[in-house]
């Protein structure tokens, strides 16, 4: 398999790099926190003459003997150098029984930098705090962007055809090992199967997968759908599956802390305020709404929707759904004082297509930025101050808001 250097995350690294933070990197399986971990370590240790770097792959059976957290902190603490730049990288830090103990008390020690990865199910967002006691820093990767995917596979084809290959086929480089997209489909199926039948049963004692699974199925269904634990519950036991909204409610955090999917919460644009009520969720990668539903339902749309969602989490927006009045902007998107509104699109050749995508966006009487995605395979136009804008060329950075 390939390698590509993944700039932003390894930029993101080194501007934490040697602060008092644990360090974590966090992101769904098999998006490459492992391999961006020891690329980043390779780097440090290439860059700093001084540095002491204890690399330990918890996974390694030449490490069986720290699977305990007393082991683990005595082999580190041996491995300390005075007037060393000291950095510490534990990947699969969770097969430590005990490795918070262990990590709590060599970063309470001082003269560490330290990084860790580990399973989803034992490093969820919502647990990283009272694992580290508010000490962390979380180091969020997605799988491959669009960009990313045409580096992997060489920038020789034309660009519209990788785009249709890779909202087929995704951003999870492992399944990229595979000739035949059956195979890669195969590959993604596993990686889901295991989130959902391993991690989440493993870390929530879940006695019954079967609402979770239907749960996990109408989400990727239905992305870009405004819901709630309400009307999916409803949904389910229409389907008979026996459920009801507070199970669904819990289970739908549980899919998030694991990063199967994102949520969107919606923005009163008039109000100025969120809202609590529905939201809408998206998935962590376009293939794995492939390999595990295949084209049932397919919306193109709605799966640009979906990758122009990921794309701007990528690039440090926080994303919202817009609601003004009766009318819904797709994303409201803020960046420190940036904000900018998103319509998202397939084909818009048609002049009532392009009317009905417009029509939010014209009805906002701020001056923020206010932008259409589409499938236009051409360069960037205007209409009434509204930027027309190709997706392909918009995920590969040829066209930004600035």
């Amino acid at each position: 398999m390939s390698m590509i250097y993944r700039s932003t995350y390894m930029e993101h690294l080194h501007s934490v790099e040697g602060t008092s933070d644990i360090k974590v990197i966090t992101g769904v399986r098999r998006s490459g926190k492992s391999e961006l971990m020891k690329a980043f370590a390779s780097e440090t240790a290439s860059n700093d003459p001084l540095s002491n770097n204890v690399y330990l792959d918890l996974l390694d059976l030449d490490n069986e003997d720290l699977l305990e957290y007393h082991a683990l902190h005595k082999r580190v603490v041996e491995m300390y150098r005075e007037n060393a730049h000291n950095r510490l990288f534990v990947d699969e830090v969770q097969l430590c029984d005990g490795f918070e103990k262990a990590i709590n008390s060599i970063h309470a020690r001082g003269g560490w930098d330290i990084y860790l990865t580990g399973s989803n199910a034992f490093l969820l967002s919502s647990d990283l705090a009272s694992l580290f006691t508010g000490r962390q820093r979380e180091i969020h990767i997605f799988p491959f962007s669009f960009s990313e995917y045409r580096t992997y596979f060489g920038n020789g084809n034309e660009v519209d055809s990788d785009f249709d290959a890779y909202v087929r086929r995704g951003g999870l480089a492992g399944s990229y090992a595979y000739d035949s997209l059956t195979e890669s489909y195969g590959y993604i199926r596993d990686v889901y199967r295991t989130i959902l039948t391993r991690d989440l049963v493993q870390k929530y004692s879940l006695s019954d997968v079967t609402v979770l699974e239907h749960l996990a199925e109408y989400l990727m269904d239905n992305a870009g759908n405004l819901n709630s634990p309400n009307n999916i519950a409803n949904t389910l036991e229409a389907n008979r599956v026996s459920t009801n909204h507070v199970t669904v409610g819990r289970y739908m955090s549980y899919l998030r802390d694991a990063f199967v999917f994102y949520e969107a919460k919606r923005f009163d644009i008039k109000g100025k305020k969120y809202l609590s009520t529905q939201a809408k969720h998206y998935v962590c990668d376009t293939g794995m709404r492939y390999a595990v539903l295949g084209t049932r339902n397919m919306e193109w749309g709605r799966m640009y929707e979906n990758v122009v969602f990921l794309e701007l989490l990528r690039r440090g927006y926080e994303v919202h759904v817009g609601k003004l009045y009766q009318k819904e902007v797709d994303f409201v998107a803020k960046k420190e004082s940036e904000l900018v509104y998103v319509q998202v699109s397939d084909d818009i050749s048609s002049q009532s297509t392009l009317d009905r995508e417009l029509l939010p966006l014209l009805s906002i009487r701020d001056a923020y930025p206010k932008v259409l995605i589409a499938r236009t395979r051409h360069e960037e136009y205007s209409i009434e101050g509204v930027r027309i804008i190709d997706i392909a060329r918009w995920l590969l950075g040829e066209v930004t808001f600035g």
